[in-house]
């Protein structure tokens, strides 16, 4: 039995291999991530003899090649979290932090908890580019976010409330929002009000048929109401304009990546079998449904559907010493983009509140029994895994099965 523990860093790695009772098969020593270093790896750890495992900590990117490359040789490949490790102790009161120690700390821990040692199986090419997608997104939409945040409170002092005079949704073709196309145009409040109601009018109409949007003499009405009477600081002019322009520029130059990013989601969702049973939730859509696959990933990675929820981090967690006993909601230590998309799909149920779907009538008795908001969102996001998992499994065992 030999448990050989990888201290996983970029570009290189330490290594380390221990038998029972503390036995020493490889000392420690560095690896460097290149083709020729990472074969002569696979084979040294080949040759200590078939019972033999690798073990070594999930760290962001850094692992995956190794995991896969080892596991591409037939070597047993074994990866953890790293609070798992850091938790385990490394048999000393005493603080030791280099790599030798950590790689010897990681073998050590594989000796000891052999048993509950479970492969890693690596993602297929579809899922990992769509939690790769998946992050992506995220990412876009909080510069997104940041970069409207910031346009609002410049046309605040040009064109104040102009953000509120359209509810229509971004196209998916492009990302547009209409709001941000009439501000680009239309920048300061003085480009409308200085305007007779019927030059403006016709300029709105012209404009909605070169921007592709719905012309309505009522709307215009109301846009010239509106953008009449407003008190603004930045003057109209070509500096003013530049401002303003450039800052929805890069607004609507990251809504278009966000738009490519959903549509191409979305179709490396509906390459996976699952797609369609994912897509039957309540509270689901294209881009949340193709996130909620991309988190997950492969459902035969958890054995049971409690798995599932403490991946997410959504398990209660008890903290009991004597007579005290607290109580935590949930443990969070779990994947946070996984949360944050339930969290989504709640919000999206509560919205709607289709009265004939489980998880909102889970969510609507919790809410009615005085729960807290984090509280009952959070229930009803374990409430949503566990079904998730139930039908998944379902259909992919009978899928599988005809294959």
């Amino acid at each position: 039995m030999n448990s050989v523990g990888i201290d996983i860093s970029k570009g290189k790695s330490m290594v380390a291999a221990l038998r029972p009772f503390g036995e020493v098969t490889l000392t420690p020593h560095e690896v460097l991530h290149t083709q020729v270093e990472l074969e002569k790896l696979a084979y040294r750890i080949i040759e200590l003899g078939e019972d033999t495992r690798v073990i070594m900590e999930s760290t962001g990117r850094y692992h995956e090649p190794i995991a896969c490359f080892l596991h591409e040789m037939g070597i047993y490949v074994c990866v953890l979290n790293p609070i798992v490790i850091k938790q385990s102790g490394a048999g000393s009161v005493r603080k030791i932090k280099s790599d030798k120690k950590d790689a010897l700390k990681i073998a050590k821990y594989g000796i000891e908890n052999w048993g509950y040692l479970r492969e890693h199986t690596p993602m297929d090419a579809v899922r990992q580019q769509l939690k790769l997608f998946s992050r992506q997104y995220n990412l876009y939409m909080k510069t997104k976010t940041a970069l409207k945040n910031n346009l609002i409170s410049l046309l605040d002092q040009t064109f104040p409330g102009v953000n509120e005079l359209f509810k229509s949704p971004p196209r998916k073709s492009d990302g547009h929002e209409k709001w941000l196309d009439f501000a680009s145009t239309f920048w300061h409040c003085e480009c409308v009000c200085s305007l007779t109601p019927k030059t403006f009018y016709e300029r709105y109409r012209k404009w909605c048929k070169r921007s592709g949007y719905n012309f309505s003499q009522s709307k215009a009405e109301d846009l010239y109401a509106d953008a009449c009477g407003h008190v603004f600081v930045m003057p109209n002019n070509d500096t003013t304009k530049l401002l303003i322009t450039h800052a929805i520029a890069q607004v609507n130059a990251v809504g278009e990546s966000i738009a490519v990013m959903a549509c191409e989601m979305h179709n490396l969702a509906k390459k996976l079998p699952e797609y369609d049973v994912v897509m039957d939730f309540r509270g689901v859509g294209e881009v949340l449904g193709s996130q909620l696959i991309a988190e997950v990933g492969d459902i035969y990675r958890f054995p049971k559907k409690s798995s599932l929820v403490r991946f997410a981090g959504l398990e209660p967690v008890n903290n009991q010493s004597g007579d005290y006993d607290g109580k935590r909601p949930i443990s969070k230590q779990g994947s946070p983009h996984l949360r944050k998309t339930l969290f989504q799909v709640m919000d999206c149920l509560l919205k709607h509140a289709p009265a004939d779907d489980p998880v909102f009538q889970f969510l609507d008795r919790k809410r009615a029994e005085g729960k807290p908001y984090r509280s009952y969102m959070s229930a009803g996001s374990a409430k949503l895994l566990r079904i998730y998992y139930a039908r998944v499994k379902q259909f992919l065992d009978i899928y599988y099965d005809e294959a």
